[in-house]
C-alpha cells in the first residue's frame, strides 16, 4: 500500500492523502506509533504542546447538492473515487489557527472524482474494531440502527479498496476508541459519527417526573366539558404519563363522579383535574376547590387564568407542612398553562400576601402555614401555552418557550427555590419534530391537547373526531368564548365543517352594539330565533334561568337588573350548546359544532397520512403519544448524526407511526 505525509502537499493543490502502512499487529496496537494525523503543521505548535481540538463542522446539506437521477448514490453516502478532504478550524493556546486538514485513504481503484469542490467529509471521531459481520451497509443499515433507540450506532469510513463501493457503513456493537488524535491499526476503521442509545424516560427533566411519580413526561392537557375524558386519564396513567380530566363546564356532581371513578380505578397512580378561571363565576371555583379538597385530588392544571384568585392559592397552599428534614412539603401541586409573561410571573412567585392573609383570618390556614407559603411558587411546573385549541393567545412556541424558560431562570435566582421551577411546552405538539424541538429547546415536559381529542377515548362524538381526522393546518378559526363571552377573550376553533365560529362571531357583534334584546332589530331577532337558536329568545331564557339558579344563583340575579347581561347569557346559552352538541353528536345542528382545535391537528393529520393512524378510529392516546416521544429520540439521533457531519438521506430522516405493539418495546 502507498504512504504519504503531510509534508507532501504542493501549494494550490489538494493534499494528497495519508494512507494506511503496515502496522503492528491486533496485540500491540496500543504502543504504536502510528496515527491518523488531525493537525497542521504549525510553528508554534510542537509535539508535547498540542492543545487544538476539532470544532463542529459545517453541516452541507445532501439535498442541495443532489442531482437528478445521482439520489441514491448521494443519500447512500457512497463515493464514487478519489480522495476524501475536510477542512477543520482549531484552538491553540486560545488563539485562532489555520485550518487543520484531515486525510484519509487514497483510492486506488474506480473513476477520478469530478471536478469542483469536493464535499466536506465528516471527522473522525474514534476509530472501531470488531468482526466483519457486525459491519452493515447499504441506506437501510442506517436507517435501521437510527430506529434502534436502545442500542449506540457507529458510522464507519471504509478507506480500503475492499470497500470501495460502499464508503460509509454501520456498526452497532465492537470495540470503540475515541479521540482527536485516536490512532488506527491494522483493521480498524474510523467512525465518522456515533449516536448515544436513548430511553424515552430519559427524555424531559428527571425531577418533573420523580415529582409527578412518572416514567415519561408526557401530559395529556385538559379539555373542557368531560372531552379529557376518564378513559383518557386511566390510560395515560397506567402507561406511565398523566391525564388532566376536562372537569371545566361540567357540574359539580359530574366531577366529583369521575375523581370517584378515577381514585378507584388508578388507586395510588397520578392523575390531575382541570381548574379553570372562571371570573364570571367565582362562585363556581370556590366550589370546585372545595371539592378537590374535600376528596384529596393532589394534582390540578390551572389554565385560562389572566390573575390569581382566592380558590387557586387555597388549594395550593392547604395542608403545607415542614418535614423533619426542614424541606417545605406541600401535598397539593399545580401546573400552570399561560402564554403571558406577566401571568406567568405571578404563578412562580409566592402566593401573595392578601390572599395568605385572608386565608389566615377565615381560618383556612394557620399563620405558621402562611410563612411556609412565602417559601413556595404558586406553581412548580408552567406549561408555555403557544398556539393551542380553545384559549390560547395564538403565540409562537419558537418565541413563547425560550422567553418562558428565561423567567423561569430569572425569579429562581431570585427567590432561592428549594425546588427548582420547571417549564413545559403545549400548543402545536402533534409530530414527532414539535416534541424533539421544544424537548431541544429546554422543555421539562410535553402537553399534547388538539390531537388527543381525535382519539378513540376522548369524551366527544364519532362525527367530530372524523371532522378532526380530515382537518388541515388552516381549517381553523377564532370565535368568542362561552365562559368570558362578555370580556371578548375568544378561543380557537375547527371551521371546516362547521359555522360555529362565524355564527357566536355574529352573536359578540350584537352585544357589542345593543344594550338588550328588545333593541336587536325584529329581523336580525328572527333570523336568530328561526336559524341559529331554533328557539325563540323567551324559551332560551327560561332554560338559562334553570340553569344558573342551580350553578350560579348571583348571575340569573344580576340579569334581572341588567338587561345587557341578560342578553349576554341567552348567546352563552349558545356558546354552551354547541359544544355539547358535537360531543354529543347531535346530526340536525352538526353545523353548530364548536370543536376547539389548534393548527397542530392539521400537522398532525400530514404526518400520519397514508398510515394506520390517518383513520379516527384507530388512534388512541397512549399510541400517540408514545409515537410523539419514540419519535424524538429518534431525532435527537438524527441530528446527533447531521451534528457530526454526516450526510442522511430524506428516507433515513423519516419518522413514520409505529403501532403500539412496536412502541412497547421501547417502553422503561
Amino acid at each position: 500500500m502507498l504512504s504519504g505525509g503531510r509534508d507532501r502537499r504542493k501549494s494550490g493543490t489538494r493534499p494528497e492523502a495519508v494512507t494506511r502502512v503496515a502496522g503492528p499487529s491486533r496485540a500491540n496496537r496500543r504502543t504504536s506509533d502510528r496515527q491518523i494525523d488531525c493537525r497542521e503543521a504549525d510553528p508554534n505548535c510542537g509535539e508535547n504542546g498540542w492543545r487544538g481540538r476539532i470544532l463542529a463542522p459545517t453541516l452541507t446539506s445532501l439535498r442541495s447538492r443532489m442531482m437528478p437521477g445521482s439520489m441514491s448514490r448521494a443519500g447512500s453516502g457512497f463515493g464514487s473515487g478519489g480522495v476524501r478532504l475536510a477542512a477543520w478550524s482549531v484552538l491553540h493556546h486560545g488563539q485562532r489557527m489555520s485550518p487543520a486538514t484531515r486525510t484519509f485513504a487514497a483510492r486506488t481503484s474506480g473513476p477520478s472524482a469530478p471536478a469542483g469542490p469536493a464535499p466536506p467529509a465528516p471527522a473522525v471521531l474514534g476509530a472501531w474494531s470488531g468482526q466483519a459481520s457486525d459491519v452493515l451497509t447499504g441506506e437501510d443499515a442506517l436507517r435501521d440502527a437510527i430506529a434502534d433507540i436502545h442500542r449506540p450506532v457507529y458510522v464507519l469510513d471504509h478507506d480500503d479498496a475492499a470497500h470501495a463501493g460502499a464508503r460509509r457503513a454501520v456498526a452497532c456493537r465492537g470495540e470503540m476508541r475515541f479521540g482527536t488524535d485516536v490512532r488506527l491499526f491494522d483493521g480498524d476503521r474510523g467512525i465518522i459519527g456515533h449516536a448515544a442509545p436513548m430511553r424515552l424516560g430519559s427524555l424531559g427533566d428527571p425531577e418533573f417526573r420523580t415529582a409527578h411519580r412518572l416514567k415519561l413526561a408526557c401530559v395529556a392537557g385538559a379539555m373542557a366539558n368531560g372531552i379529557g375524558s376518564v378513559e383518557v386519564v386511566e390510560a395515560m396513567s397506567r402507561a406511565g404519563m398523566v391525564g388532566i380530566f376536562g372537569a371545566a363546564g361540567l357540574p359539580l356532581r359530574t366531577i366529583e363522579a369521575a375523581i370517584d371513578r378515577l381514585t378507584s380505578s388508578l388507586g395510588g397512580a397520578p392523575f390531575g383535574f382541570n381548574l379553570i378561571h372562571s371570573p364570571n363565576e367565582p362562585d363556581l371555583e370556590h366550589g370546585v376547590v372545595d371539592l378537590y379538597l374535600r376528596h384529596g385530588v393532589r394534582l390540578v392544571e390551572a389554565s385560562a387564568y389572566m390573575r390569581l384568585t382566592l380558590p387557586l392559592i387555597r388549594y395550593r397552599v392547604s395542608g403545607i407542612y415542614r418535614d423533619t428534614d426542614g424541606k417545605v412539603v406541600t401535598p397539593n401541586r399545580v401546573i400552570a398553562k399561560v402564554s403571558r409573561v406577566e401571568v406567568a410571573t405571578r404563578f412562580f412567585s409566592p402566593p401573595p400576601e392578601a390572599f395568605l392573609q385572608e386565608l389566615v383570618a377565615s381560618g383556612d390556614i394557620t399563620e405558621t402555614q402562611a410563612r411556609l407559603a412565602r417559601e413556595i411558587p404558586v406553581a412548580q411546573d408552567l406549561t408555555a401555552e403557544a398556539d393551542s385549541g380553545g384559549h390560547t393567545d395564538n403565540r409562537p412556541a419558537v418565541g413563547l418557550l425560550p422567553t418562558m424558560i428565561a423567567l423561569r431562570d430569572r425569579i429562581q435566582r431570585e427567590y432561592g427555590y428549594q425546588e427548582s421551577l420547571r417549564v413545559g411546552a403545549a400548543g402545536g405538539i402533534a409530530t414527532p419534530h414539535a416534541v424533539a424541538a421544544v424537548f431541544a429547546m429546554g422543555a421539562a415536559y410535553v402537553l399534547v391537547g388538539s390531537v388527543n381529542q381525535s382519539c378513540v377515548e376522548a369524551g366527544t362524538s364519532q362525527a367530530v373526531r372524523e371532522m378532526l381526522a380530515a382537518s388541515e393546518q388552516a381549517d381553523i378559526a377564532m370565535a368568542p368564548a362561552a365562559d368570558m363571552f362578555e370580556m371578548g377573550v375568544k378561543v380557537q376553533v375547527l371551521k371546516r365543517g362547521t359555522m360555529f365560529a362565524m355564527r357566536a362571531g355574529r352573536l359578540y357583534e350584537l352585544y357589542r352594539t345593543y344594550g338588550s334584546i328588545d333593541e336587536i332589530p325584529a329581523d336580525e331577532r328572527k333570523k336568530l330565533e328561526e336559524t341559529v337558536f331554533r328557539a325563540t329568545f323567551d324559551e332560551i331564557l327560561d332554560e338559562v334561568r334553570t340553569y344558573f339558579l342551580d350553578r350560579d344563583p348571583a348571575q340569573w340575579e344580576r340579569a334581572q337588573v341588567d338587561p345587557q347581561h341578560r342578553m349576554a347569557l341567552a348567546f352563552r346559552w349558545y356558546l354552551g350548546q354547541t359544544s355539547i352538541w358535537a360531543n354529543s353528536g347531535e346530526p340536525s345542528r352538526s353545523l353548530d359544532y364548536q370543536i376547539w382545535c389548534g393548527p397542530g391537528m392539521g400537522a398532525f393529520n400530514a404526518w400520519v397520512q397514508d398510515s394506520f393512524l390517518a383513520e379516527a378510529r384507530n388512534r388512541s392516546v397512549v399510541t400517540v403519544s408514545l409515537n410523539f416521544l419514540y419519535g424524538a429520540a429518534v431525532l435527537g439521533r438524527i441530528q446527533t448524526l447531521r451534528s457530526q457531519g454526516v450526510t442522511l438521506s430524506p428516507e433515513q430522516q423519516q419518522v413514520l407511526p409505529r403501532t403500539l405493539a412496536q412502541l412497547e418495546l421501547h417502553l422503561p
